[in-house]
């Protein structure tokens, strides 16, 4: 069982990553949309693997690198918060 505070860290971590995940999953999508065939593809293999394995890092850090179904949803709903505001910002943008 894994020690209530190490548990807070845990979960405040994965929703700062989820935050953190979005902003440059925003960043690139320039890449991801305006680049071609297979520089495409290994653009979004390279981006994806990269941040899994420093999120795994930095848990590894955090709490010997135990996953935990409430870290994942935790970085989830982090990820999903940012892009539901980026979104209506986004909209108040363009009109």
């Amino acid at each position: 069982m894994i020690p209530l505070d190490i548990q807070i860290k845990s979960i405040v971590f994965s929703f700062l990553y989820g935050i953190f995940f979005s902003f440059l999953l925003n960043i690139n999508y320039k890449f991801i949309y305006y680049s071609k065939g297979i520089i495409k593809i290994l653009i979004n293999i390279f981006f994806i693997v990269d941040n899994v394995f420093l999120y795994f890092i930095l848990l590894r850090f955090i709490n010997n690198g135990i996953v935990h179904f409430y870290f994942l949803l935790s970085l989830f709903l982090g990820f999903l918060s940012v892009n539901k505001m980026a979104s209506k910002f986004r909209i108040k943008l363009k009109h």
